[in-house]
């Protein structure tokens, strides 16, 4: 399924993300740099309820987000890291077998770590000067 939207509607395609998860707990968030992973997930995460404040993990390779309803939620940023090991050091299997929703940007960095999972693929493009276009798989 595709989605247009603009930044005035990303609540909406927000809320079309999380209906067409389909309940699956780890997603993955693909696009080139600026085409708007990071602003989607925080719309993703405001729609389901998180608390916290949401911003890209680039540093410290995972947030950790709290919502109403006392859920965790985890959000990833593997665009720095220089190799696989650097996500084993962080202890990913507890993470994405946590059975909370896993929200990852730049997954083709650890891809090895997601073909066996169920991943709800979630991939943005630019269409214009402020429209985007999100594919859901």
């Amino acid at each position: 399924m595709k989605l247009t939207y603009t930044l005035e509607q990303i609540n909406a395609a927000a809320m079309q993300s999380i209906k067409s998860s389909n309940n699956r707990k780890i997603w993955s968030f693909e696009g080139e740099m600026g085409a708007g992973k990071t602003t989607i997930i925080k719309a993703i995460c405001h729609t389901l309820g998180v608390i916290d404040e949401v911003s890209s993990p680039t540093f410290s390779l995972v947030n950790e987000y709290k919502t109403k309803d006392g859920k965790t939620i985890y959000h990833f940023d593997f665009y720095r890291i220089k190799n696989i090991e650097e996500v084993y050091d962080i202890g990913y299997e507890d993470y994405f077998f946590s059975g909370n929703i896993c929200l990852i940007e730049w997954p083709e960095k650890i891809k090895e770590l997601l073909k066996e999972e169920d991943v709800y693929k979630i991939k943005i493009e630019k269409v214009g000067d402020d429209g985007r276009e999100a594919t859901f798989l």
